[in-house]
């Protein structure tokens, strides 16, 4: 009877085993595996291997579970037959079946999900062991199951999954409340592009480049932005942008007869198209914090500042000098405006 207990023993703990490490490997994330690795620990180093190629360990487990269920299965129904006899053999066979998927199976599974991340950790080093032991059987199970398990790699994550888990991560309090906000924004600044952040041209305030700084003193004044964009003979002949500091210090120092053009500053040209986090790179490598957005046809729609990206992650940002919120807002009020006054002098006409 000792032997048959200390049988039925060995086959579960040999399976729950299994089913517990199985269950952990799957359950912790690879992200996590990859920032453990970071720490240089043998364990984490082994796991991050097994973990980027599970192919080959998760085979040795399925081998030695079964091993350990179809072997120690026939030999604990020998015993069985021998010291309880054949009358109690089908009743052995039930309540061992029943130990199995409660305490070899669902038990530890769950075990292993719920504690993934030290279970992994501990077992990675006698997983590498055992995968080179059975290398000779693995590497045969593998040239039979390969027709069917060899295929493209599935991504980590993506970008629906990392929205979601900062949903969750801001439910669960691991994570403010703006810093999932400003997370769910940053997917944004792909979806969002230069003509949807613009300032359109019926807002621009913008001078000539002929005109002296005299002449365009009271725009220079009256004009709300630091940067001004400055045109030729039209506003689709942008010559570049003049600091409003620049203009002032001038007009400070005398010399109001000197011509806005001399004072110019090249600026960037951007289509309408541009995505909004391919202009973050733009201002930043080009130390400037506007670029002029340019329509399919060449002509000037608008422009776009650094300020305008940061705002898609940020709402909107408005100091003192702000008269208006929205200038995109303020400028289709006027482009209807606009559109109507036509409509009327047309029909007048």
């Amino acid at each position: 009877m000792f032997q048959l207990l200390l049988g039925v023993m060995a086959v579960l703990v040999a399976s729950a085993t299994c089913s517990l490490v199985e269950a952990a490997l799957f359950s912790v994330p690879l992200t996590k595996v990859r920032q453990l690795a970071e720490t240089k620990q043998p364990a984490a180093l082994a796991l991050l291997t097994i973990r980027e190629n599970m192919n080959r360990p998760i085979a040795t487990i399925v081998i030695v579970n079964n091993i350990s269920n179809i072997v120690g299965s026939i030999t604990l129904g020998a015993i069985a037959g021998t010291v309880l006899g054949s009358q109690w053999l089908g009743l052995f066979s039930t309540i061992f079946t029943f130990l199995v998927i409660i305490l070899a199976e669902i038990t530890p599974k769950v075990a292993g999900e719920r504690f993934s991340e030290p279970i992994a950790l501990f077992s990675a080093r006698p997983i590498r062991f055992l995968v080179w032991t059975f290398t000779p059987l693995v590497w045969a199970v593998e040239k039979i199951t390969s027709p069917i398990t060899e295929g493209a790699s599935r991504p980590t994550t993506d970008e629906a999954e990392i929205k979601l888990l900062a949903k969750i991560g801001q439910q669960e309090g691991i994570i403010e409340s703006d810093e999932s906000q400003m997370i769910q924004q940053v997917f944004k600044l792909n979806d969002i592009t230069a003509s949807n952040l613009m300032t359109p041209r019926v807002t621009l305030t913008h001078l000539q480049g002929r005109m002296t700084l005299a002449e365009a003193k009271d725009e220079i004044l009256a004009s709300p932005h630091s940067r001004i964009i400055v045109i030729g003979d039209t506003i689709d002949d942008v010559l570049g942008i003049v600091l409003k500091g620049v203009l002032l210090t001038e007009m400070i120092e005398g010399r109001d007869k000197q011509r806005i053009a001399e004072l110019v500053s090249e600026v960037r040209f951007v289509p309408e198209t541009l995505p909004a986090d391919k202009l973050l790179p733009i201002f930043q490598q080009r130390r400037q914090h506007l670029a002029v957005v340019v329509d399919e046809f060449g002509g000037i729609a608008g422009v776009v500042t650094l300020e305008d990206v940061v705002e898609v992650l940020t709402g909107d940002i408005v100091d003192e000098t702000d008269l208006i919120v929205d200038l995109q807002a303020s400028a289709r009020r006027k482009a209807r405006k606009f559109t109507k006054s036509d409509e009327i002098q047309f029909t007048s006409g």
